[in-house]
């Protein structure tokens, strides 16, 4: 009898090993613009749902524009304090985004969070502290990473601003960091919290399929192409005119069309400058989030955007706008799960719910190879990679693409999986969600990613250890970096997921 309990607990401990946590997206504007934890009722209510649901925890944004709204160095945590309290009281984890760009201009954004004043007010005498387009306009979601290393916010440089947030979150959260109830760190790095330039935005006029605009011409982000092409030995290239606007196709626009601008020696190296300055971008934040959290019993994230449309176009056009410099001959996204693994970082990606199927033809979309292609990229760097869905859905073909991607050869019912994701956070709680039977199809779907296995507090068991963060590794030189663009083509996935909701 004890033998045949003994393998039970064996069965029991080894699907275990399958299990993929979930998580949930609060609502944008669960803290208000003026730094309220309101409607507090409602969202316990909600809360104690999700943990019905078996949900692992959630994710919020910690928006900057909040905390430090009232000046430089004025930070106020009053209101998260009271709302990572009651998440903690439902017995949920934090995920916790230190979102340092503006809430309002991107999709489903429907609360208005801007930058703090005192930055904005910057901006009235220094316009070009924000991303800019080629017709001059300036987008004030996020600041120019052309000035990440420049003192003229108040004599901190952006990258100090950023540390600085960081430090003051952990100081003041240090009970629910060290109680295990934040796990995650999400550091924004751009325009809706991801790696990337304000390429598309729709507060502009952008549509879907739009090829989106570079955003490189504020003076800093010009400065330094220009003295970086002066030191190639070519002063006078410039950053390109030709690149059309933000709803082309790609066909229409001298750079992006057939053998256009894009595979000429100076758009090879303009395209490389414009993406290697995001790589560095991301890598000092990172590297003050890890200094900020060193010790913490958490892991560090950031977050790249699921640019699927025009992927199937030779250029890219999409894609190359955002700052990802993928092309069929380079990977724009494993040198990004390179940087990251200095940082122990993981990576979160998103459009995992979609398929290719789904996606009208003349946007030359492939999300589902697109999805292969980074996840792939950060298994094969060995880092860890969460993901999220990209538009709120609530049927059955959208939770098996997630779970397929979660455990993309399936479960191993001997022991853990050959692949297996980090997490996943669905986009996002709201009423339509705890609605009867979307409820209902969504709690299978929470089951099924824990492998049929009932919710799991301790990660250990299902094969994650949780260690205190560590100091980033060395600085990974470029060149190294860069290696890391060669195609090595997707890891093996399975057509369809073993575990259909």
């Amino acid at each position: 009898m004890l033998l045949q309990v003994s393998a039970k607990d064996t069965d029991m401990a080894n699907m275990l090993l399958n299990y993929v946590p979930v998580y949930a997206m609060l609502p944008l504007g669960v803290v208000t613009p003026d730094n309220n934890f309101q409607n507090q009722d409602d969202i316990k209510r909600q809360l104690y749902k999700l943990k019905e649901a078996e949900v692992d925890g959630v994710m919020v944004d910690v928006w900057w524009g909040i905390i430090e709204a009232k000046g430089p160095k004025q930070y106020d945590w009053k209101a998260y304090r009271s709302l990572f309290q009651a998440i903690k009281d439902c017995g949920l984890k934090v995920q916790a985004i230190m979102s340092f760009h503006q809430c309002g201009g991107n999709v489903g954004d429907g609360v208005y969070i801007p930058l703090p004043q005192w930055v904005l007010q910057d901006g009235d005498s220094n316009p070009d502290i924000f991303y800019t387009n080629r017709r001059g306009t300036r987008n004030k979601e996020y600041l120019t990473l052309g000035i990440d290393n420049e003192p003229i916010l108040g004599g901190r440089t952006p990258i100090q601003i950023y540390s600085d947030y960081m430090k003051s979150f952990r100081e003041n959260m240090s009970d629910f960091l060290d109680a295990g109830t934040i796990v995650d760190i999400e550091v924004g790095l751009g325009p809706a919290g991801e790696l990337r330039y304000p390429s598309y935005p729709q507060n502009q006029g952008w549509n879907y399929p739009g090829i989106g605009e570079f955003q490189c011409y504020d003076k800093y982000l010009r400065e330094d192409f220009k003295k970086a092409a002066t030191d190639a030995g070519h002063p006078e290239w410039d950053v390109p005119q030709n690149a059309g606007q933000y709803n082309d196709r790609p066909e229409s626009t001298e750079f992006f069309r057939n053998n256009g601008t894009y595979v000429t020696e100076s758009g090879k190296f303009f395209l490389t400058w414009y993406s290697n300055k995001l790589l560095i971008h991301g890598d000092q934040i990172l590297e003050e989030a890890t200094k900020a959290f060193c010790g913490c019993k958490v892991k560090i994230a950031a977050k790249v955007s699921g640019i699927h449309w025009w992927y199937n176009e030779e250029s890219h056009a999409a894609e190359l706008t955002a700052g990802y410099y993928n092309l069929y001959e380079r990977d724009g996204y494993r040198p990004i799960a390179r940087m990251l693994s200095r940082h122990y970082g993981v990576l979160d990606f998103t459009c995992l719910e979609m398929k290719d199927s789904e996606q009208p033809g003349y946007a030359d979309s492939a999300p589902q190879e697109l999805v292969k292609q980074v996840l792939s990229g950060c298994w094969r760097e060995n880092i860890e990679v969460a993901g999220e869905n990209a538009l709120p859905r609530y049927d059955p073909n959208a939770y098996d693409q997630m779970l397929l991607n979660a455990r993309p050869n399936g479960v191993n019912r001997d022991g853990p999986p050959k692949l297996k994701m980090y997490g996943l956070t669905y986009l996002r709680l709201n009423n339509q969600l705890l609605d009867g039977g979307n409820f209902g199809l969504f709690k299978t779907f929470v089951k099924k990613m824990h492998a049929d296995q009932e919710y799991c507090p301790n990660p250990e068991n299902y094969g994650r250890s949780v260690i205190p963060l560590e100091q980033s590794k060395p600085k990974i030189p470029l060149e190294e970096l860069l290696e890391a663009t060669k195609p090595l083509g997707p890891l093996p996935f399975n057509s369809e997921t073993d575990m259909k909701v």
